[in-house]
């Protein structure tokens, strides 16, 4: 591996300073933490060095989903069109017992997730919306304290920006601009209005934006919307660039276009006291299976003088146009709107410079470099490209970033505030109560009344919109569950919804409970970083360097011994196994992958999926990402990989080994497709050598889990939970009461007959079985 340049090391010990002491500050009631977590933290640090390899978790969502060159336009629309039919049809039948039935939410509401855009309501006091990445649309009245969703369950769950007029309209703008945290496979359909507080929503337009980075609204015209559309991230052209509106959100107009079709809009302002004079950043970005060109030519801050009639790239003193322009971020200082103020990011990722103009746009001046304010960008700036200025003090600009950066001088200098949790994405102030500032990040919403300085940060009390990788439930307690968390580590609930904390530090994935004795528990953040605890999580030992594998994914699985907990899997790019709880580790298999890059979109070479059989001890089933299937009969001696021309050589999500006959089994995959379906599941009735499609009726998205219930099958997929009666001759929606929004695990508890899932952004669900 190359050394890190001197600014890169900079940045991996003030981010890994900052993490340390969120670690030590933790916002949510915790037993005492012990060293194990802060090592947690160290070894998360060493991928900020890795390049483009290891981009989490963007790639591991990405690789996945993109089969055949990309996810195809329109392709997840289609996938939720074919669920909503599914679930329609489930609902109509009255004689059917899972019509009955309906999912639960079991938690959590303190976690909290990634949120994006915030907005205040300009007359009702203490009201405030956050617009979650991949949980839809949430609204307070007190203060940020508690929030309740206001979007409907069946809309795109993926956000990206929000406004409010001054008459309560709510616009929000489906599809998240930052391209990153998985959400990014999701996109949106358009922009949508609700003129009652959000109880109900209409959509207006721009069903083809994909993403919306910016929507703001004419201060003196409530009828009168700018929307900045940043385009789909895989797909070329569509609708991009800056939009008007000048009857509310009804029609809508392309007032700037992008250079070329792959430039969108994805920052926006508006002259408070000079409506027609409007600037926007644009953003030249594309994302192939194998490549991130997240800058171009295309990238530039634009400025209108007529109302957006016609449009200038500003420079004089802002970067020449350049290939390696990445992300801006724009603000506007309201208490002088001649004050402005620009980051500019490189297309690699780096923080390029910070910029202000005393002028309106006309001349600008590139400030000193600050350390703390180019560190935050860390090598992803464009997660970030975010600025925000006090709203009565012109000098007072605060950054996005891995923390956040604050200037009191006009960007001079930057102090960082590292009490919050970290990745900084939406700052909002209350007009209507001195000092008081809501700020967005990856763990949420928190409120200051301090006009956001000091650290003096106060966290949501309810927020449930978190984005979860895995969950496990206890079979001796069902109040006590275990799941894995995007930006918010390995979490476990010990009664009641709010009652969660975190065990494992970093970005939670697997989390295990041993199904014999729950103080037996695990728990794995990114690249297999993974814990086992003999108390319940509240201390934890790191096993990761006893076990052997030269590669190891975002989310490396690790699964209990059907038969005996105490026997453990886990898998890189080899398959482990343990007999000791995880304390001691050998290797069982060869490498099972044809290594790292093998083609475009398969990035990495790892086993994705292992699954032993219940039924016969030395049977083992193994998928990996570049979708390769394997079966051994003798516990690893050998291992026979699946030549059948029924597998589709995408990625293998999970196998499951039905648990009366060994010689059955199951396997999942993923990948968005138009045209020919995809066999998303297969089933093989001889041990391994012949699989054949079950996917039936299924929508056409990735499948993500499959577990067996009695005669029962049970998917989670990117849009939603079936059940099968029949061995997926026919599918059918498992219940209703499921938001749309992505199932990433499914685990069944024998204890009450329920089946748990984990949500990617609106946290976990329960459903009692017939």
């Amino acid at each position: 591996m190359k050394q890190p340049s001197k600014v890169r090391l900079i940045a991996m010990l003030i981010t890994l300073a900052i993490t340390l002491a969120a670690v030590a500050n933790f916002r949510r009631t915790a037993p005492t933490r012990s060293s194990y977590q802060a090592k947690h933290v160290q070894k998360m640090m060493k991928n900020l060095d890795a390049g483009e390899r290891e981009s989490p978790p963007e790639d591991w969502f990405v690789s996945q989903r993109m089969t055949h060159g990309g996810i195809p336009l329109h392709a997840p629309e289609q996938a939720a069109a074919q669920a909503a039919a599914l679930l329609a049809a489930t609902e109509q039948s009255s004689s059917s017992q899972l019509a009955a039935a309906k999912w639960k939410f079991v938690g959590p509401t303190n976690i909290g997730g990634r949120v994006v855009d915030i907005a205040i309501d300009p007359v009702a006091a203490d009201t405030v919306y956050v617009a979650a990445a991949t949980g839809g649309l949430w609204k307070s009245r007190d203060k940020g304290a508690h929030f309740k969703s206001v979007w409907p369950a069946s809309n795109p769950q993926s956000m990206g920006a929000l406004a409010i007029a001054s008459d309560g309209t709510l616009f929000a703008g489906t599809g998240e601009a930052n391209p990153g945290g998985g959400s990014i496979t999701y996109g949106g359909s358009g922009i949508y209005r609700s003129t009652d507080g959000g109880a109900t929503w209409q959509l207006v337009g721009l069903p083809d934006s994909g993403a919306i980075g910016r929507i703001v609204v004419d201060p003196a015209n409530p009828q009168h919307i700018f929307v900045a559309a940043a385009g789909q991230l895989y797909n070329r052209g569509g609708e991009r660039g800056v939009y008007e509106s000048i009857d509310g959100g009804t029609t809508w107009t392309q007032k700037l276009a992008g250079v070329n079709d792959t430039t969108g809009a994805v920052d926006l302002a508006i002259d408070p006291t000079n409506s027609n004079r409007i600037y926007a950043a644009m953003w030249d970005h594309f994302r192939e299976p194998d490549l991130r060109t997240y800058g171009g030519v295309g990238s530039g801050i634009y400025r209108s003088l007529d109302g957006g009639t016609t449009w200038q790239r500003l420079g004089n003193g802002l970067p020449a146009v350049s290939a390696t322009i990445g992300r801006i971020g724009f603000a506007l200082a309201a208490p002088n709107p001649q004050h402005l103020y620009a980051i500019y990011n490189q297309t690699s990722g780096y923080f390029q410079g910070f910029y202000q103009s005393i002028d309106g746009g006309d001349t600008w001046t590139k400030l000193p470099n600050n350390s703390t304010l180019s560190s935050a960008q860390s090598s992803y700036g464009w997660w970030f490209g975010r600025l925000w200025v006090d709203p009565v003090d012109e000098t007072h600009v605060f950054a996005a970033g891995v923390y956040l950066c604050e200037s009191k001088n006009s960007g001079s200098t930057f102090t960082g505030e590292y009490s919050p949790h970290a990745d900084h994405h939406a700052m909002a102030w209350d007009p209507k109560v001195a000092g008081r500032v809501y700020l967005g990040n990856d763990g949420g919403t928190y409120r200051s009344d301090v006009n956001g300085s000091n650290d003096q940060w106060t966290a949501a009390v309810s927020q449930p919109f978190t984005q979860f990788y895995s969950v496990d439930v206890s079979e001796q307690d069902s109040t006590r569950l275990v799941g894995g968390a995007q930006d918010n580590g390995v979490n476990r609930s010990y009664g009641g919804s709010s009652g969660w904390n975190t065990y494992v530090g970093g970005d939670g994935l697997e989390a295990l409970i041993d199904p014999m004795d729950q103080d037996f528990v695990y728990g794995c953040s990114q690249y297999g970083d993974c814990v086992r605890s003999t108390d319940g999580g509240n201390n934890g030992f790191d096993f990761t360097g006893a076990t052997g594998s030269s590669r190891r994914n975002w989310l490396t699985p690790l699964q209990f011994d059907p038969t005996n907990p105490t026997i453990l899997y886990y898998a890189g790019n080899l398959v482990n196994r343990s007999v000791d709880h995880g304390a001691h580790w050998s290797v069982i298999s060869p490498d099972l992958t044809g290594g790292p890059g093998r083609d475009p979109g398969y990035p990495f070479g790892t086993v994705t999926t292992v699954a032993a059989a219940k039924a016969d001890p030395n049977r083992l089933f193994a998928g990996t990402d570049d979708g390769r299937l394997w079966f051994t009969t003798n516990l690893g001696g050998t291992w026979t990989q699946v030549t059948d021309s029924n597998l589709p050589g995408t990625w293998v999500t999970r196998a499951t080994v039905d648990p009366v006959n060994p010689l059955i089994a199951y396997a999942t995959f993923s990948g968005f497709r138009s045209g020919a379906a995809l066999p998303y599941v297969l089933k093989t009735t001889d041990g391994g050598s012949t699989w054949t499609s079950i996917a039936g009726n299924l929508p056409q998205a990735p499948v993500n889990d499959l577990v067996v219930v009695g005669s029962t099958l049970y998917v989670g997929t990117d849009v939603g939970v079936y059940a099968s009666k029949n061995s997926g001759a026919k599918w059918r929606a498992a219940a209703p009461g499921l938001p749309n929004v992505p199932v990433m695990d499914l685990e069944y508890r024998a204890a009450s007959n329920s089946l748990y899932a984990a949500t990617f952004g609106r946290g976990m669900f329960f459903l009692t079985l017939p």
